[in-house]
């Protein structure tokens, strides 16, 4: 026993080690910018004793509640199989709630705004951090002063860049170098403290609570900054099943957070005896001799923070593809060996100039603080409200308990997010209208797709019926097998009609093949395939993926070999029906939705690549819907 506990302790830290380059890089960069935010002219406070003491004091009880108690000791516990994550947590809701009901269209409605917010969050978090690093250049040279902006644009283009070629060779830097700036800052925290260490008084919650009643400074305004240090909470539980939720409690508890803490003292105990040092507090902590290299980590970890990110907005993608709330999309895989490493082009590109618009607009990581934290605290409201869903209703806890936590949990976000709100037009607009804009996408789809499966079932054709046909001869049968993707296998499918009225025969192996998608991460290989053999050559085939998963219909076919179907590369012919669809005037949906949902179908992925048929062996016949 010993000494299998030897051999797992290297593969323990590897593990230990990348969980620290993937899910702590956005608030682990937090340090940049938050205390010099608080400082703002807009909040209305100066660099004394008694604002350092209350500012840190609120920093230090915001990490713990939210980020410590509320995901690390909680949320955590709200996994789907070990997933999780917005999406994750509400396909798990789904299950508890009736289909179509109100509760239902909540728990949906909550989820698509959740990572709605998460797009937005993917847009701000590469801008901000990577502006607020290198604005590092400033303060080691005046000669600077002006090229930030230009320097930072030019990082994020060669990120977004490189997205093609995957993350997996430069992922293993991405550990040690996280790694080295947690130290980096926690050292630096330790170099500032020991200098002043009556800092130390802001452990105490009270210096916080009474700088918000004191009446000199804007409470929404100050409470707006100080959300900056938790930016990066929901990675922590996005994250988890890539780590497992052991994994990011032992590095949160040994290293982020004291790393953080520390950083975070140390630049309010220079602010106490150096007011001046609010132009940059993080860069001015350092020793002069210490900046250059500060600089260059602050720009790694910066950059990984953002790789981290667009990671994310690829994940949550695919999700939302195999959730059926959002267009298929072209998705790569840039790894052989690891299945979350993706590359969605369309996203990329969206985000690549979401970013650039952001920073050339901003221009500085302060202004663009100002619209930061409506995304973050926007999904952390809505991770709260399906979190206590879950505690009641699946984990089975007490209600009153789980109402007076989650109460006092929401109380917290909603306090952050109306604070937030109030910088709407500093720029607090933008990933509200993202998010809006994103919900809107999402619900169009969804309704759509639902509205077309309905107008299809009212004129569809019983299997039955075709069966009957079948057995009486009255279709001419010729060689090979044919596979009909279809959303249901009791009515014959539009492609294979078409294919009657047009060729007027049936090949002699007839597939009707659905693909589903299940409310769960992932499903086992030997439940991923269901086949029922019928008479006369016809057969049903189901296959089942989770979410999290991405399906190979030729790969699958030929597992059907155990049931006793042969589908031979070269003797099988795939048909698809490719939908062209037009305004109804009579429409269920609005004519703008409508149109919209018209332009999301010309722009989503065919069935051909996204399932991954062959090309030469696919057959699209067109139909003609009105919607």
């Amino acid at each position: 026993m010993a000494s299998s506990e030897v051999e797992r302790q290297p593969l323990r830290l590897a593990l230990h080690v990348a969980a620290i380059g993937v899910v702590f890089g956005d608030i682990g960069t937090s340090p940049l910018y938050t205390i010099r935010q608080c400082f703002d002219p807009a909040v209305g406070l100066k660099p004394t004793t008694e604002t350092v003491t209350g500012v840190l004091s609120l920093v230090f009880w915001a990490i713990t509640l939210v980020v410590m108690i509320k995901y690390v000791v909680f949320i955590l516990r709200a996994d789907n199989k070990g997933e999780g994550g917005v999406l994750a947590l509400t396909a798990l809701a789904l299950k508890k709630a009736r289909s179509g009901s109100l509760l239902a269209t909540a728990i949906t409605g909550a989820g698509m705004l959740g990572a709605a917010f998460f797009y937005g969050d993917g847009i701000l978090t590469p801008a901000i951090s990577v502006l607020g690093a290198v604005e590092g250049l400033e303060v080691i040279s005046p000669v600077f002063s002006g090229m930030t902006m230009p320097i930072a644009a030019a990082l994020l283009v060669s990120l977004f860049l490189a997205q093609r070629n995957g993350t997996a060779r430069v992922g293993a830097l991405f550990g040690p170098v996280m790694t080295a700036w947690f130290v980096a800052i926690g050292a630096l925290g330790i170099y500032g403290v020991v200098q002043h260490p009556a800092v130390l008084a802001a452990l105490d919650p009270r210096p916080g609570f009474a700088l918000l009643i004191a009446g000199h400074t804007h409470p929404l305004a100050l409470l707006g900054a100080v959300v900056l240090a938790i930016t990066g909470a929901e990675a922590l539980y996005a994250d988890m099943g890539h780590f497992g939720r052991a994994t990011i409690r032992r590095v949160w508890i040994s290293l982020v957070w004291p790393a953080l803490i520390l950083n975070y003292f140390g630049q309010g105990a220079l602010l106490l005896y150096e007011p001046t040092a609010i132009e940059n507090p993080f860069y001015l902590l350092a020793p002069e001799i210490l900046r250059v290299p500060l600089l260059i980590l602050a720009t790694m970890a910066a950059i990984i923070a953002s790789q981290a990110v667009i990671s994310g907005a690829f994940s949550v993608t695919s999700q939302a593809v195999e959730l059926g709330w959002l267009p298929r999309f072209r998705i790569r895989h840039t790894s052989a060996r690891e299945s979350g490493q993706i590359y969605v082009p369309q996203i990329n590109a969206a985000l690549m100039v979401g970013v650039l618009a952001v920073v050339l607009g901003f221009e500085t990581s302060s202004r663009l603080a100002y619209a930061y934290g409506i995304a973050v605290t926007g999904t952390m409201v809505m991770t709260t409200c399906i979190g206590f869903y879950y505690y009641y209703r699946i984990a089975k806890w007490p209600l009153i308990p789980v109402a007076a936590f989650a109460l006092l949990l929401l109380t917290v976000d909603l306090s952050f997010l109306v604070s937030n709100l109030t910088k709407v037009l500093e720029g607090g607009w933008l990933p509200i209208a993202v998010g809006i804009s994103i919900v809107i996408v999402m619900e169009t789809w969804r309704r759509g797709r639902k509205l077309l499966a309905e107008q299809f079932l009212d004129g569809a054709v019983p299997l039955d019926t075709l069966l009957r046909q079948a057995s009486e001869q009255k279709i001419q049968r010729v060689k090979g097998a044919a596979v009909f993707l279809t959303a249901n296998l009791d009515v014959v499918p539009t492609a294979l009609l078409h294919n009657l009225k047009h060729n007027q025969v049936l090949h002699k192996r007839v597939a009707l093949l659905r693909v589903s998608t299940e409310d769960t991460p992932r499903v086992p290989l030997a439940e991923q395939l269901k086949v029922e053999t019928l008479s006369n050559g016809f057969a049903r085939i189901e296959i089942r993926h989770g979410f999290m998963q991405q399906v190979d219909v030729p790969e699958q076919l030929e597992r059907c070999r155990t049931f006793g179907l042969d589908f031979p590369p070269m003797e099988t012919s795939y048909f698809v029906s490719r939908q062209t669809l037009v305004h109804e005037h009579s429409s269920k949906m609005p004519a703008w939705q409508s149109r919209l949902f018209i332009l999301l179908m010309d722009y989503a992925l065919g069935p051909t690549e996204y399932f991954q048929l062959p090309p030469n062996r696919v057959v699209e016949l067109g139909t003609k819907t009105e919607v």
